[in-house]
C-alpha cells in the first residue's frame, strides 16, 4: 500500500507540474506553485526531485500515466495493429494538447546529453511492457510478423515514435503531430504485417 501511495504522490506532482508548465511557462513556474496546486509537500517534491529541472526527465512519467489508462479500455475486438494506432493517436493528441514544443524539445535533448538514465529508453517503462505485450499477442494472432523478434518491432516503434515527435519538435509544431502521424504510422507498420 505504501508504494502505491508513493507512486501516487510523485504522479500528482509530475501531472501537477506538466500542467503548469503548459498553461504558465516552464520559467513561470515555481517549486512552491506544483507543491500547492498539487497538494502536496515541499518534502515529498524533493523526495522524488533535486528541483525543477528534474522534472523534465518526468515527462516519460506522464505519458506511461495515459498508457496505464488506455490499456484496459480497448474493445475486444480490435485488432493489435489497430491498437498500436490508437495509443500512437491518444499520446501525440495529448502532447499537442497538453505539453509545450519547448519541453518536449527539452526532453528529447535532455536524452542526448544525459550521463545518468535515459528515461526514454527504459525497457521497464509501462510503454514498452504494453508494447511488448501488443506485439506478442499480435504474432499469435497472425496479425504481425514472426520472422522478426518483438523487441527489434519494439524498438522499431518507439523508434518511429521518437523521430516523429523529434521532427515535430524541429518543425515548431506546423503540422498537427497527431494527425501527420495518423497517416504514416499505418504505412510504417504495414511492413509488420504478417
Amino acid at each position: 500500500m505504501r508504494r502505491k501511495n508513493n507512486r501516487n504522490t510523485k504522479g500528482k506532482i509530475v501531472s501537477t507540474a506538466w500542467r503548469l508548465f503548459y498553461e504558465q511557462g516552464y520559467d513561470n513556474t515555481t517549486v512552491d506553485d506544483i507543491v500547492y496546486e498539487s497538494g502536496t509537500s515541499k518534502g515529498s517534491f524533493y523526495h522524488y526531485f533535486s528541483g525543477k529541472d528534474a522534472l523534465l526527465s518526468s515527462l516519460s512519467y506522464l505519458f506511461d500515466e495515459k498508457y496505464e489508462e488506455m490499456m484496459d479500455s480497448f474493445p475486444e475486438d480490435m485488432g493489435c495493429v489497430d491498437k498500436l494506432i490508437y495509443l500512437n493517436r491518444e499520446v501525440f493528441r495529448m502532447i499537442e494538447n497538453s505539453v509545450s514544443i519547448d519541453l518536449l524539445a527539452q526532453l528529447l535533448s535532455s536524452q542526448l546529453i544525459t550521463k545518468s538514465e535515459k528515461h526514454l529508453l527504459d525497457h521497464n517503462r509501462v510503454y514498452y511492457r504494453l508494447l511488448r505485450s501488443l506485439v506478442q499477442e499480435g504474432q499469435q494472432k497472425g496479425e504481425i510478423r514472426e520472422d522478426i523478434s518483438v523487441n527489434e518491432i519494439v524498438k522499431a516503434y518507439a523508434l518511429y515514435e521518437r523521430a516523429i515527435m523529434y521532427d515535430w519538435c524541429l518543425c515548431n509544431g506546423e503540422y498537427s503531430l497527431c494527425r501527420y502521424s495518423g497517416q504514416m504510422l499505418p504505412m510504417f507498420l504495414k511492413g509488420y504485417l504478417q
